[in-house]
């Protein structure tokens, strides 16, 4: 018995890691950024073009909060909301305004909270505020409520996000490494030590290409851009298949003009926006369509 069970045993364990992959389950985001479409047309091409939901800023309005309600409802699709800090006021005005903001978006009961934390001309011990008000809201709701690694925020460069890291160590991250590419003005690869340090902290991904001399290329189909697609790709991979989330998930976020590139005098985009979020969203499903 004992030399048919062990490698029944050694095969279990063989095939734990693959198990592991075929249960994790990738939800799709789409941004509204840019988005010049009616709420119930946006959202109905969002459903028919595959994705689970939608990543916005809370409305300002009643009406628009009540429409974007029963727009969700009606085409049955998630939400993650965006938050951040208003850099315009003082900090102790910003900080008050940021819980009292976070609060009415987690009544909504989102996925998640996506939040632009803090302010890259403030000090590390003042951006570490915001970070301690979302974690106790955080555990209060029971909801994640993450920050994105976003220029002109605390976690503008990796240094910094890392410098934050070992302060808070309990920090989840949203992954938008494009920032960081134009940043650091290098194509940061998924080996990078530096980079190594921040990705077991990342919950949620926004996926846009960027380049060493901007933070969105022009077009990520595009056969120039391969080298730049391929490294974000397998950063995106290594963070999905090392996470400990059942469910992950990505928001697309290739962004309108001027992210996006124009023809000079016109300000025509050279590409299109809503093809370079499916692409991207299609490209990161073939890399787990066999698991």
């Amino acid at each position: 018995m004992r030399s048919i069970l062990k490698p029944l045993i050694l095969l279990g364990l063989f095939m734990l890691p693959f198990t592991i992959l075929a249960q994790k389950q990738l939800q799709f985001f789409q941004t509204d950024w840019g988005n010049q479409l009616p709420l119930d047309e946006f959202l109905k091409k969002v459903k028919e073009d595959g994705y689970d939901g939608i990543e916005v800023w809370m409305p300002g309005s009643d009406e628009a909060k009540a429409n974007l309600k029963s727009g969700l409802k009606k085409y049955d699709l998630k939400v993650i909301f965006l938050h951040g800090t208003n850099r315009g006021l003082p900090f102790e005005e910003a900080l008050e305004s940021y819980e009292t903001g976070l609060k009415e978006v987690l009544s909504w009961s989102p996925v998640k909270v996506n939040n632009h934390t803090g302010n890259d001309f403030w000090s590390e011990d003042e951006n570490l505020e915001f970070i301690k008000i979302a974690d106790r809201l955080s555990k209060e709701s029971g909801i994640p409520v993450i920050h994105e690694t976003h220029r002109g925020r605390f976690s503008n460069t990796l240094p910094s996000a890392f410098s934050m890291l070992a302060r808070f160590p309990e920090l989840k991250y949203t992954l938008d490494v494009s920032h960081w590419m134009v940043v650091h003005e290098r194509l940061l690869k998924k080996d990078d030590p530096n980079l190594q340090k921040i990705l077991p902290s990342v919950q949620h991904i926004h996926a846009r290409v960027g380049f060493a001399e901007g933070p969105q290329v022009n077009n990520p189909a595009a056969p120039e851009w391969k080298n730049e697609l391929v490294a974000h790709l397998d950063i995106w991979e290594e963070i999905i298949r090392n996470s400990e989330e059942d469910v992950f998930t990505i928001t697309t976020e290739f962004g309108p003009p001027p992210y996006l590139p124009t023809i000079p005098f016109t300000n025509k985009p050279i590409a299109d926006q809503w093809e370079a979020n499916v692409f991207i969203m299609k490209a990161i499903k073939e890399r787990f369509q066999n698991d």
